[in-house]
């Protein structure tokens, strides 16, 4: 049985590789610049019920983590290097409540508290997402403490209402009514998984409802008090339009109902190309094992119920990926051993290593010879054989024989971080909004109106620390007006290409994700410029 020391040396692994990977690059937009720009508005205004983006009550999201947020400002000054620090302290909670879980799933099994979360704390795109100023991590938190609730020991323990409901209702806070569909699914199905609920069916749903109830409650309470606060508009908007939205005829979004499917390798990326724990998902007990029953009930009507909605996307999935840890770790661990011995390993992750490898050390010389005309794929090309030369010792790693789940793991934390590492070293430039917002804070101290010819999702924000809206409408006529309006003003474009972003003189020019960025004076748009800006 793996001792508790090894799993605490994984997870210190985990933290300190998560930590180089957040603080190696600033706040990314979209994501965590808009969640900054919420937190840093209601921080400057005070208004710790109604979040706020640009200027407007903002309704897209419930108040937890900008709370949270808030709650380290509050010791350290308002940076952004307690929100990244916040991400992974959440990340860490989720591998511990993992750990939990197991336990209180399989008391007999140790060994599956063991992988279950190294499992976890791996899968790439789970990583890489937790690196972002987002709401999933803290989520998933919510939804395994709630978890834990309905299954407080192991065997025949009855539930904990209370803490049930307290977790419900951190979940209503941190993202809203979605948390319902997280634990609401399983805890329907809890007969066929909870000993005591299959005995004591009547005060298993009376004692749930009761705490759905009470939870609910906790979130209308914000919700009535903040749209109290924030209007007529923020209360509709608040109350009716952004679940109905997503739920019925998505908004954003918006996928056909087997969009998850083609999806879900490569969210289970790198276990999906290791053959040992799905050689032993068939040896599962499943009617034996009510720890195993808890699994599928929670994750298959969870991700039908997520097929059902109308608007889709990766990350929505990301509060089940404990419990798909948990599943692999089951398997893993009752792999019959013969049925796996015959298997060389991770061999699939290994040529997928080495194709890795090969595809960044031959990057350079398709770049040198015009094969390659991505600009992004060009500027990794000024990095890549170094990193491709460490992807060929993984492939070596992984293709030895012996301890698979131990190389599987450390593959994976250092293959996501030498990625992060490539991107940070060479296209972390397309999205580094610092520059440009700093240009902008000096506009806004000069009194300045800003103009974004597009929808303005807060990217300048916190970075600039602006303390006014910024006028935003897309299109060259909406533009044109603005300026004739505001001729001392500043304007942002989204340039296709770089000609058009350098076509006339600009205060700021720089590449921006797939486009460009340009800030020009409001009079460049105006007659009689010499030359009409595009």
């Amino acid at each position: 049985m793996p001792s508790s020391g090894r799993l605490a040396a994984w997870l210190a692994l985990w933290f300190g590789v998560a930590l180089v990977a957040i603080f190696q690059h600033g706040p990314v937009p979209m994501y965590s610049t808009r969640t900054l720009a919420v937190a840093w508005e209601m921080w400057q205004r005070h208004s710790f019920l109604v979040p706020y983006l640009n200027g407007a009550p903002y309704s897209d999201k419930a108040p937890l983590l900008f709370w949270l947020i808030h709650a380290g400002w509050a010791v350290m000054g308002a940076g952004n290097g307690w929100p990244r620090l916040l991400e992974v302290l959440l990340g860490g909670v989720e591998l511990l409540l993992c750990v939990r879980l197991a336990r209180r799933l399989f008391p007999a099994q140790a060994a599956i508290a063991y992988v279950a979360p190294l499992l976890l704390m791996s899968f790439s795109y789970a990583f890489e997402f937790g690196l972002q100023s987002m709401y999933e991590v803290l989520l998933a938190d919510c939804v395994l403490m709630a978890l834990l609730a309905l299954r407080p020991g192991p065997g025949d323990a009855p539930p904990n209402p209370v803490g049930f409901a307290s977790a419900v209702a951190l979940g209503l806070l941190a993202k809203g009514p979605v948390m319902l569909l997280h634990v609401g699914l399983p805890w329907l199905s809890g007969p066929l998984w909870q000993p005591w609920a299959s005995r004591h069916r009547a005060r298993w749903y009376a004692g749930g409802t009761l705490a759905l109830l009470g939870a609910v409650a906790v979130l209308l309470a914000w919700a009535l008090s903040a749209s109290a606060v924030g209007g007529e508009a923020y209360r509709q908007q608040l109350l009716f339009h952004q679940t109905a939205g997503r739920v019925v005829d998505a908004f954003a979004h918006r996928q056909p109902f087997w969009w998850y499917l083609p999806v879900l390798p490569a969210l289970l990326f790198p276990f999906v190309l290791w053959p040992r724990p799905w050689l032993g998902i068939a040896a599962l007990p499943l009617r034996r094992d009510d720890g195993l029953r808890f699994l599928v009930a929670w994750l298959l009507p969870v991700l039908v119920a997520f097929s059902l909605v109308s608007g889709k996307q990766a990350y929505y999935l990301l509060p089940e990926y404990a419990g798909f840890a948990l599943l692999l770790a089951a398997a893993q661990v009752r792999a019959p051993v013969a049925t796996t011995s015959r298997w060389p390993g991770p061999w699939p992750l290994a040529l997928f290593a080495l194709a890795l490898a090969i595809g960044l050390l031959w990057l350079p010389s398709l770049v040198a010879h015009g094969t390659v005309r991505s600009p992004m794929l060009q500027s990794f090309a000024t990095h890549s054989r170094g990193f491709g030369l460490l992807f060929v010792l993984l492939a070596a790693l992984l293709a030895t024989r012996g301890a698979e789940l131990e190389k599987v793991v450390l593959s994976a934390l250092l293959g996501v971080l030498a990625i992060n590492t490539l991107f940070t070293l060479t296209w972390w430039h397309a999205f580094d909004l610092h520059e440009a917002s700093a240009v902008l804070a000096r506009a806004e101290a000069e009194g300045r109106p800003i103009f974004n010819n597009e929808g303005y999702n807060g990217q300048f924000t916190f970075a600039g620390r602006l303390a006014r809206p910024i006028d935003e409408a897309a299109g060259p006529v909406a533009l044109r007006q603005w300026a004739a309006a505001h001729p001392q003003g500043v304007v942002v474009t989204y340039p296709k290409t770089e000609a058009e972003a350098r076509a006339c003189p600009a205060l700021h020019v720089q590449r921006f994700r797939g486009v460009w960025l340009a800030i020009r004076p409001a009079a460049a748009y105006l007659p009689p410029a010499a030359t009409p800006c595009p």
